[in-house]
């Protein structure tokens, strides 16, 4: 397709098709425990290990600049086959071993070879709308991310169909990525310079940006993680819907504040973000969503509905910016090593999630779930201050067509 309404709606639909394999398999972990009676650090294991998957191949991709240099949409089809194998492995291998947990490393390190990559090639698309297109790509994902709470409110479906979809799921999109034609900003392959990489880090514009992404990121997947389990106990201590009614509706609402608003979130804001301003965007939402963080653990055990309503607004929030530091670093970066660039800010923020995932239980079974999501509010906090240093700076210009 070699429009930009067609080229934008494959990238986006073969992201979500390839990332299911993160997200939909992740899912039915808690099925592969109950069945096979594997202890929890197994449990943790199988989940964990996709995001370092994630880290060590997006650390491996930037070092080679492989985001640059391959091709995108090869990239992006031999990284979603891979994962797709890696997975339907899963099937063939005794879930009592190491194995799966090797194969889930192997998923994950795979989709370093999508997700940045998804997000560069659309971007190359991007004309005064950069914000809004990497919106509905990071939107459809997290919509996607969200499934699983829908599903398990529903009952959830047998683990083996979820990972043979998943895979099947994945193929499908390494075929049809072929069908979304270059952008008009795409540039031709740089040098090999393994240096590149370190280049977020010294451009003081590019290091503000990943600095407001992973003050971002500390909330967001902790958020994420944990929202289903904080909802579910509330409920049952406000009381009044019954222990069953109390898990079901905490999922509904899982789904609803991480899925719709992820998807509501991240449109509204990239379109705000392109008329407005990144970094006055990012502040905002960012100040917005650490009140809500704030406010939510506050009021643990409080009324059902209050405690939904504030979480719904806490979805939308959190999402809103997601895109924008991607964007920012896509407008800042050389054009020539945007992919390197993209993959090492996400390189590092979910490096960040596996810290802030296993913070939060540590400090709930301590101090409780006030503290932890108050804790969780530190992240919005530096996140605030960094975009405020970056749009001081003359090449926050550059940003959204000179609206900073």
């Amino acid at each position: 397709m070699h429009g930009k309404r067609g080229a934008v709606a494959v990238i986006a639909l073969c992201q979500v098709a390839a990332l299911a394999l993160w997200f939909s398999a992740s899912a039915v972990v808690p099925s592969i425990v109950a069945e096979y009676g594997l202890p929890l650090t197994q449990a943790a294991m199988l989940t964990s290990a996709v995001q370092a998957g994630f880290v060590v191949g997006t650390l491996a991709s930037a070092m080679l600049g492989l985001a640059d240099r391959i091709e995108a949409r090869r990239l992006f089809a031999a990284s979603a086959l891979v994962g797709a194998a890696s997975n339907l492995a899963l099937l063939a291998v005794p879930m009592d071993s190491a194995l799966p947990v090797i194969l889930r490393f192997v998923t994950g390190a795979a989709m370093a070879g999508v997700y940045p990559v998804g997000m560069k090639m659309i971007g190359a698309w991007a004309e005064r709308d950069l914000g809004l297109l990497i919106g509905i790509l990071v939107g459809a994902l997290s919509l996607g991310s969200a499934a699983p709470h829908l599903f398990y409110a529903f009952g959830g479906i047998d683990w083996r169909v979820t990972i043979a979809t998943a895979s099947f799921s994945a193929t499908l999109s390494a075929g049809a990525i072929a069908l979304a034609a270059p952008g008009p900003r795409s540039r031709r392959a740089p040098p090999f310079d393994p240096r590149a990489m370190l280049r977020i880090f010294t451009q003081p514009g590019l290091r503000l940006a990943m600095l407001g992404y992973l003050g971002h990121m500390w909330e967001l997947y902790a958020m994420w993680a944990w929202l289903g389990v904080f909802l579910n106990e509330s409920f049952r201590i406000a009381g009044g819907l019954g222990e069953g009614n109390a898990a079901t509706l905490a999922r509904f609402v899982s789904f609803a504040a991480i899925g719709l608003g992820g998807l509501a979130g991240c449109t509204v804001g990239g379109a705000l973000a392109d008329r407005m301003g990144r970094t006055w965007l990012t502040m905002a939402s960012m100040a917005a969503s650490g009140a809500c963080a704030m406010i939510a653990g506050l009021l643990f055990g409080a009324n059902v509905w209050l405690v939904a309503s504030v979480c719904l607004l806490w979805g939308l929030f959190i999402n809103a910016d997601s895109a924008q530091f991607s964007a920012s670093v896509t407008e800042l970066a050389d054009p020539e090593r945007v992919g390197t660039m993209l993959t090492m800010q996400t390189s590092c923020g979910f490096l960040l999630t596996l810290a802030t995932i296993h913070l939060v239980p540590v400090v709930v079974a301590h101090w409780g779930w006030p503290v932890a999501f108050i804790a969780l509010a530190v992240g919005p906090c530096w996140g605030v201050a960094a975009m405020a240093r970056l749009r001081a700076r003359p090449e926050s210009a550059r940003l959204a067509n000179g609206r900073r």
